[in-house]
């Protein structure tokens, strides 16, 4: 289906970089957006955003988070400052459950460790975590914030359940991975800001679903070249495209029909969430602004009318950090 039949569906696109504002920002703004870290950025940048009286494991964490989740620094570093090290701390362990699947030859090693970290939480809410980093950081974030252990259990449960190298059945099943995953990662995180709120919790849902959905986009053409497809199969059958269709980079228009509808649904969830905007809790706010990235993504593809294989799509966004700033100061998401 061709980008120019999605204005009604998607809206129009906007001119300019997804976040900007319309009024003119504070002076200073634009340069102190820019002094966001880089991903390619020294060990000088981690230490300065740890502070002079971080540890050895908080540093850990920081450096795990910006090579391997550099969005999701990102959007921690525009934490309040009481919260940015907890942030830190649960990221790096969600960081930690899903290089698993992609670092094991073998599911029984893949089980292993996730029973090593089932026993860790278990072990963090006793007081005495073992002497892992990101554990350490873990544990301090449950004792200051009374963390619920429960979104802990449930982002292990469903990374195990993933182990296994099968496509997504249809779009719920990857819905309900995300929900218990990526908007479990948002509870926790809604809970660190020391926000209870029903309304936030909905659009933490819908966000956290949302992100599953593009993850598994934005990965299908790293799964493809290790001969992996993960789309939901209900919407490949409905369009007749095989995964053999996606391992050779097809760019029928059935293909790309799958990538649209997959992302229509990922763009959906965020416009409910937006829904919630005034009803939420401003200070609910910082936790969603992965939005920006999300958004991002689902215009690019927009753009290259889902081909989901265009090279552009595989391209850091380097204004990322400064729409992140400017959406954080409009306390939008």
């Amino acid at each position: 289906m061709a980008a120019s039949t999605l204005v009604s569906a998607w809206g129009p696109l906007r001119p300019g970089v997804p976040g900007l504002c319309r009024c003119r920002p504070p002076r200073g703004l634009w340069a102190h957006a820019w002094r966001l870290p880089e991903p390619a950025g020294s060990g000088r940048s981690v230490a300065a955003v740890s502070g002079p009286g971080a540890s050895g494991t908080d540093r850990y964490c920081l450096e795990l988070l910006r090579k391997r989740d550099y969005e999701g620094y990102l959007c921690s570093l525009l934490l309040p400052a009481e919260s940015r090290s907890s942030a830190f701390a649960l990221r790096a362990f969600n960081v930690e459950l899903a290089q698993v699947k992609d670092s094991v030859s073998e599911k029984t090693i893949g089980l292993m460790r996730m029973q090593f970290w089932k026993k860790t939480v278990d072990d963090i809410y006793c007081d005495s975590p073992p002497r892992q980093p990101v554990a350490i950081e873990l544990w301090k974030a449950v004792k200051r914030h009374n963390l619920t252990k429960r979104w802990l259990m449930k982002i292990i449960d469903e990374r195990e359940k993933n182990l296994d190298d099968k496509a997504y059945r249809n779009i719920q099943e990857l819905e309900n991975y995300a929900e218990n995953t990526q908007s479990s990662l948002l509870y926790l995180t809604l809970e660190i800001l020391g926000v209870k709120d029903l309304h936030a919790d909905h659009a933490a849902s819908h966000i956290g679903k949302a992100q599953g959905i593009v993850t598994c986009l934005r990965a299908t053409p790293y799964h493809g070249s290790r001969r992996r497809v993960f789309l939901p199969m209900d919407i490949c059958m409905l369009h007749g495209v095989s995964q053999e269709d996606f391992l050779r980079k097809s760019q029928d228009k059935n293909v790309r029909d799958v990538v649209y509808d997959t992302a229509s649904q990922a763009h959906l969830h965020l416009k409910h969430a937006r829904s919630f905007h005034r009803s939420v809790p401003v200070k609910a706010f910082p936790a969603f602004l992965q939005t920006v990235a999300l958004e991002d993504y689902l215009k690019k593809i927009q753009q290259v009318d889902f081909d989901i294989f265009h090279p552009s799509l595989q391209q850091k966004n380097t204004l990322l950090p400064l729409s992140l700033y400017i959406r954080s100061w409009r306390k939008r998401y």
